[in-house]
């Protein structure tokens, strides 16, 4: 499928939340490449095609005060964004080249999804149907390993029998040295590997490498060029690592095809209450050497497999929402994922460590963690234990003094405790968090049939059922997971999310063997949702909908209910059809150009929860139309950024928020098709 979107930036290396840059123009010549936060992460490609020199990636000078006349962009006739890839094509001198960037993020093997190493392909044939002589060049700068330009890099390279590998990494190489939202990683090793033969030569140094090869086709730089081992700042030098691929003559339609891969060893990943966790890829000793080894090898398979994937997501998506449904899920595979890191706790267990991107910087957030669930139950439920586990051990222990469940568990990479709100009551989110980590204990159960996890943690799961059987009907005035909208009392939504957690706990216990419990929390679930109705319930318009808190102030009001919809999914049936379809009217009288905004107060959205409303809807029709204004956002907005979940529906433009994991809600509807009731 060939997406007509116009992504508001283009996945292109995507692996966690450090190694992760994207194309945020049109074109992959519009600018230079970026880390999601926005920052230079610069990849440039060059062709000299018969001699001539055309541009097909970034830009070649990096110091725009030095002038510089860059190559002549090359056609960008096509760009195609599967979940696990991202395809250009270009055409220029009677050649098309082909780019590839995949990211093998496969959910059916926790340890390729954890590898960090990204292709990139090439492959260029003839046009015209005459022989061209071909020679294309790539590289990779400094500032991938480096928060800052500042910063120093020092260069070096390991050979084996088969491969050549280009390094770069900051030369003080203090690692997990700091925690906040906008860092880049500063420690561990980049790496551009490519295989030795005949037809490619490597090169370690100065950007100015660029204009040599664009000039004479050769790779030369000017006499000050360091030493390989030489610290260079970033800045100043603009060191790179580059290939150059010299594919000779082409001719035909078949042509020729090359394979680089990018790799970046961190060392350590996370510090995990006190201790220093590598990433999971590394949990049966394997070297860096070997991984990319198997990077290589293994590439063939892989592609197959990320094909076959990509195809049948795709036509999931088509089916269950249409299009434009397949395309926004194909946009958020990626992103999903690469917002977290995975590695093994103390006891051997996977731990799916979320960054809140551009939001706080948290880690192992809650309210993050709950809406990314929908596309981890359905490929890899063991993800969503993963989340889970950090904020369940925090929970149990004596460093978390509420009765109520974290928020999170530190600031990215450093999960030494919540820091949310400095930990006053006041700033917390209690019932919020406690539906959340109910909900998500019975959908991950659900999702596999594996119920030993909830067993090993009922005594949490139970203290937090039992807050908000006393709590959560009618909620104080506290923060809900929409904490940029503030304090708000008697929350209608928030309530839905309480009943929901109650329920939650009524399944855990069914499956559990606890019958009387069961029927116990359940029963009161119905009871619960029965009171929701008439608290909720709002006619003052003449157009029946549901109010955003149950007060008199709140007549005349509206909130998207998208808690409401994991009773679809559980099949729980605690709240009346006629209810839910009467939201679903009145989501489609308050639509806006770029969406249904999440209530009355202000013309913002969420799109995790726009998706998760639109589900909510008995007819296809009602879905599309619904989400169909967020893949006009995707397509129009003027900020140009990794998914942004919160937007203006009137203006298109990014309030807030970037690259964040709760992408990962927009599955919701492939869920809900799928259903997770008892069988």
């Amino acid at each position: 499928m060939t997406t007509t979107l116009r992504p508001p930036a283009v996945p292109l290396v995507t692996i966690d939340p450090y190694f992760s840059v994207w194309s945020m123009a049109d074109r992959l010549t519009g600018d230079f490449t970026r880390h999601w936060t926005g920052k230079r992460n610069a990849l440039t490609g060059l062709i000299r095609i018969d001699g001539t020199p055309w541009r097909f990636a970034g830009l070649t000078e990096p110091n725009p005060e030095n002038y510089y006349a860059e190559p002549e962009a090359m056609q960008q006739t096509e760009l195609q964004v599967t979940p696990l890839s991202t395809s250009y094509t270009f055409e220029a001198g009677g050649i098309a080249l082909e780019v590839v960037f995949t990211s093998p993020l496969l959910p059916d093997s926790l340890e390729l999804l954890s590898r960090p190493a990204s292709y990139v392909s090439f492959r260029v044939r003839s046009l015209d149907g005459n022989p061209h002589d071909v020679q294309l060049y790539f590289d990779v700068t400094g500032e991938w390993c480096v928060n800052t330009s500042e910063q120093k890099v020092v260069l070096g390279q390991e050979k084996n029998e088969h491969l050549a590998i280009m390094q770069a990494r900051s030369a003080e190489q203090q690692v997990l040295n700091a925690s906040g939202d906008d860092l880049r990683i500063d420690w561990g090793s980049l790496m551009l590997a490519v295989q030795q033969a005949p037809d490619m030569q490597t090169w370690m140094g100065p950007a100015e490498v660029r204009k040599s090869f664009v000039r004479t086709g050769e790779l030369k730089a000017g006499s000050k060029t360091p030493s390989p081992n030489e610290a260079q700042t970033v800045r100043d030098t603009q060191p790179v690592l580059a290939a150059v691929w010299n594919c000779g003559e082409v001719d035909g339609k078949a042509g020729k095809s090359q394979m680089i891969v990018l790799a970046y060893d961190d060392v350590y990943s996370i510090e995990y209450f006190g201790r220093r966790l590598e990433a999971y890829w590394k949990k049966d000793g394997q070297t860096t050497m070997e991984m990319i080894e198997h990077a290589f090898r293994e590439y063939s398979d892989i592609l197959l497999r990320c094909e076959a994937f990509d195809r049948q997501l795709q036509a999931d998506a088509v089916r269950s929402g249409g299009e434009k449904y397949a395309d926004i899920l194909s946009l958020s595979y990626r992103q999903a994922i690469a917002a977290h890191k995975l590695v093994l706790d103390p006891e051997g267990q996977p731990l799916f460590m979320s960054k809140e991107c551009f939001s706080n910087g948290c880690i192992a957030t809650v309210d993050v963690s709950y809406p990314s669930i929908p596309l981890f139950l359905l490929y890899q439920p063991e993800l969503v234990r993963g989340m889970m586990r950090p904020i369940l051990k925090y929970a149990a222990s004596e460093a978390w003094p509420f009765e109520f469940a974290p928020h999170d568990v530190g600031q990215y990479p450093l999960a030494n405790g919540q820091v949310y709100g400095e930990n006053a009551r006041e700033a917390q989110m209690p019932v919020e968090e406690c539906g959340n980590m109910l909900v998500m204990a019975a959908a991950v159960s659900l999702a596999d049939g594996q119920w030993e996890f909830a067993a090993e943690h009922r005594e949490l799961l139970s203290r937090w059922a039992d807050y908000l059987l006393e709590y959560g009907l009618d909620p104080e005035n506290q923060l809900c997971t929409d904490d940029f909208a503030g304090h708000l009392a008697r929350n209608a939504n928030l309530s839905a999310k309480a009943i929901m957690g109650v329920a939650s706990y009524s399944l855990l216990c069914r499956q559990l063997g606890d019958s009387a419990e069961a029927d116990r929390y359940l029963q009161a679930a119905k009871d619960m949702a029965g009171q929701w109705t008439k608290l909720a319930e709002d006619q003052s318009e003449g157009s029946p909908h549901t109010k955003l808190v149950f007060s008199e102030k709140g007549e005349g009001t509206w909130s998207l209910k998208y808690n409401l919809v994991w009773d679809l999914i559980f099949g729980t049936n605690l709240f009346d059809p006629s209810l839910v379809r009467r939201e679903t009217a009145w989501y489609l009288e308050k639509q806006n150009r770029y969406g249904v905004p999440l209530d009355n107060r202000e013309a913002y959205t969420k799109g995790d929860w726009l998706v998760w409303a639109a589900s909510l809807a008995e007819e296809r029709k009602d879905f599309e139309q619904i989400i169909s204004p967020l893949w006009d956002f995707l397509n129009e907005t003027p900020d140009r950024v990794p998914f942004s979940d919160w937007y203006d529906t009137i203006t298109a433009r990014q309030i807030g928020f970037q690259h964040r994991s709760v992408v990962g809600g927009m599955f919701i509807k492939l869920l809900k098709d799928r259903g997770l009731s008892i069988k």
